[in-house]
């Protein structure tokens, strides 16, 4: 069941050092509902071999079959860990199973599924564990350490909430967004009502629907928080997001209100408060500050759905070419060479997100009215994508992530609301103009840029500088 922690199970065996020690060699990859097999080949093989502008080229040009027998080679003499996280069919499981070799030296492989029949027929020599539910006593210990003050529940608010966490059956999930809508409701009426609502929607077997607890702590949210929230959905699922980039995303996007504090810190404000509802989940931290978060597989859901009731955002299906005229903020997360083909004209697109591997296609998406421009594609692929001198005419764009790029042309300095600018070459370094220097309003400029950036004492609003690499 959604929301029991399998995949939480899977990651935290993945990363403990003992695993790590003793499986030099490892891979993680997501299936879920709508999968392309040769892609995750790739990916395992991408995982275990690293990568290369030649040995990905190599990768694009093979078959199924060619796929297979690569990644058989390149396993064979290792002693391997490979989770297969997320898988629905069995017939998924199946088309991947055959390049992994039995060596005979302690390899294995990890699949976490919500279907039993896909864990049962995976492997007959395979060993299914079923993961239980948390027992009442587990249950409510989960409760009390995930609010925010036990000292101030009293006996009759403990009763109602003994009452709501029993009625969760032991799902984790539940439990704690339950933990968290209530640690922000304050005094026993509030507690009261919240029981009331859930207990509207019980059914015969007497237990909350996870749905309607998620559903109840995202109407909680104010208006800020809630559009927040939805812009979760925006990322693919299971990704993590680093902190800074959805909290500078927020910023450009104008959920952040102007005020004496500074934005910066009020985004992060926004994201603890989503993390102490348990409607967002800490990935990473470093020195006790949160630097990759996501959202469960579940929440994801709610987000799409939510954000398509109110066109907050439309993601692009490539399938039957469609996009929504009413939304302006667009996402691209498979075959996006086929979105410049569709007629745009008439959109007033305020954001357009691309996480596509073989996106090459900047010059036909130049929007006048853009705040946000956001390419997240791999670094290494068949294709670069050069940025177009027509980029600077996008006089409104705050937000500018370029990632696998030839040149960035020097008619970004006429960019004069931009706030953060991130150009991401893998570890390498690129060339940035120096007209760089023009942008009077960049908070965050993230680059590995090599030569010395002269006149820098004119970005009076620089906040952070990160990645730059100078002798002087």
């Amino acid at each position: 069941m959604g929301g029991l922690g399998k995949t939480t199970l899977a990651r935290n065996l993945y990363i403990s050092p003992n695993i790590v020690n003793s499986f030099r060699t490892r891979a993680w990859i997501r299936v879920s509902q709508e999968y392309n097999t040769m892609d995750l080949l790739r990916n395992i093989i991408k995982s275990v071999q690293g990568r290369t502008k030649e040995s990905l080229d190599l990768l694009e040009r093979m078959a199924e079959g060619d796929l297979e027998i690569y990644l058989c080679d390149l396993l064979k003499e290792c002693k391997y860990l490979v989770v297969v996280d997320d898988v629905w069919q069995k017939e998924a499981w199946k088309s991947l199973k055959r390049p992994f070799p039995d060596s005979k030296n302690g390899s294995r492989v990890i699949i976490t599924t919500c279907k039993e029949d896909v864990a049962e027929r995976a492997d007959k020599r395979g060993f299914v564990h079923k993961l239980r539910f948390l027992s009442q006593e587990e249950s409510w210990d989960l409760f009390c350490r995930k609010l925010l003050d036990v000292r101030a529940m009293v006996p009759a608010m403990e009763s109602l909430a003994k009452d709501m966490v029993e009625k969760c059956r032991g799902l984790p999930l539940a439990i704690v967004v339950l933990s968290g809508l209530l640690s922000h409701k304050k005094g026993l009426n509030e507690w009261q009502k919240v029981k009331d609502h859930l207990w509207k929607n019980i059914k015969e077997d007497k237990s909350i629907e996870i749905s309607n607890i998620l559903s109840l702590s995202y109407n909680d949210l104010s208006t800020a928080l809630k559009q927040c929230f939805l812009y979760f959905g925006i990322f693919p699922e299971d990704q993590a997001v680093k902190a800074d980039n959805i909290i500078w995303l927020w910023m450009a996007e104008g959920f952040i209100p102007r005020g004496e504090e500074r934005m910066e810190d009020v985004a992060e404000g926004f994201l603890n408060e989503l993390i102490r509802r348990s409607l967002v989940q800490v990935a990473r931290t470093f020195w006790e500050k949160v630097t990759e978060c996501r959202v469960h597989d579940l929440l994801h859901d709610l987000a799409i759905q939510k954000a398509l009731e109110v066109n907050f955002f439309d993601i692009y299906d490539p399938r039957s070419h469609s996009i929504s005229s009413l939304c302006i903020r667009h996402v691209i997360h498979s075959q996006g060479e086929r979105y410049p083909s569709l007629d745009l004209s008439n959109l007033n697109l305020r954001s357009i997100m691309v996480f596509d591997l073989n996106f090459h296609m900047l010059r036909s998406i130049m929007f006048q009215h853009l705040y946000v421009l956001y390419l997240d594609m791999p670094v290494y692929s068949r294709y670069s994508v050069a940025v177009p001198d027509a980029i600077g005419s996008l006089y409104h764009l705050k937000f500018l992530r370029l990632r696998r790029i030839w040149n960035v042309p020097s008619s970004i300095g006429n960019l004069k609301n931009l706030q953060t600018l991130v150009v991401d070459q893998g570890g390498n370094s690129c060339e940035l103009p120096h007209e760089i220097v023009d942008l009077i309003n960049l908070r965050h400029l993230v680059a590995s840029y090599s030569k010395p950036l002269k006149r820098i004492s004119k970005l009076i609003s620089l906040e952070v500088l990160k990645d730059i690499r100078c002798d002087q």
